[in-house]
Order: structure tokens, then C-alpha cells, then sequence
């Protein structure tokens, strides 16, 4: 994969799913984005029941960018791997993700 020239050229996107409702739109996922540029990661709360729709949207309102690339990397999957394991302490102990 050619390693990108600027922020947010390329991205890696995951989903973390499967987390215990929180906040008062119930959240129970995480969109994961992390730039393969910077090495910046954004985790945006959401539902695991959106649609393509929804998600497309999400991400247009909350990142505003139009380049994915399904393509991942080492780097990017121990992120999401770390963060998961992060949302799914704050999860146990009832605090609220969205907030962090």
C-alpha cells in the first residue's frame, strides 16, 4: 500500500461492537478511523443496528472526508485493538464512552 502524502489522505476504519448501552442515544458501538498519515484515530460513538446510510452520513458529519480505503495495517488494527479494550473497561465499570 503506498504510504500516504498528507492528513487524512488514507484512513483504516473498524468497528467495535457489542458494548453496553450508554448515554441518551444508547450507544452501543464505536466507529473506530484511524489516519495512516499522522497515525491520529478518532472514535466516534454509534449504533450497531446503523445502516450504510447511516454510517456514510455519520462519518461525513463527524470526520468530513471522502477517502476510504478498506486496506488495513498492523499499526492500525493495535490501535483498534487497544481502544476496544479501553471502551470495554469503561463499559464494565458504567461510565460513559461518548464522553472521553
Amino acid at each position: 500500500m503506498k504510504e500516504p502524502k498528507n492528513p487524512w489522505e488514507t484512513i483504516n476504519m473498524d468497528w467495535v461492537t457489542g458494548l453496553v448501552p450508554g448515554g441518551k442515544e444508547n450507544y452501543n458501538a464505536c466507529m473506530i478511523i484511524v489516519d495512516r498519515f499522522s497515525k491520529s484515530m478518532r472514535c466516534l460513538p454509534c449504533h450497531k443496528e446503523d445502516t450504510a446510510m447511516d454510517t456514510a452520513l455519520f462519518f461525513w458529519n463527524n470526520i468530513i472526508s471522502t477517502s476510504y480505503h478498506p486496506q488495513t495495517d498492523g499499526l492500525a488494527e493495535r490501535m483498534i485493538q487497544t481502544m476496544e479494550d479501553i471502551l470495554r473497561r469503561f463499559c464494565a465499570y458504567g461510565m460513559e464512552y461518548k464522553d472521553h
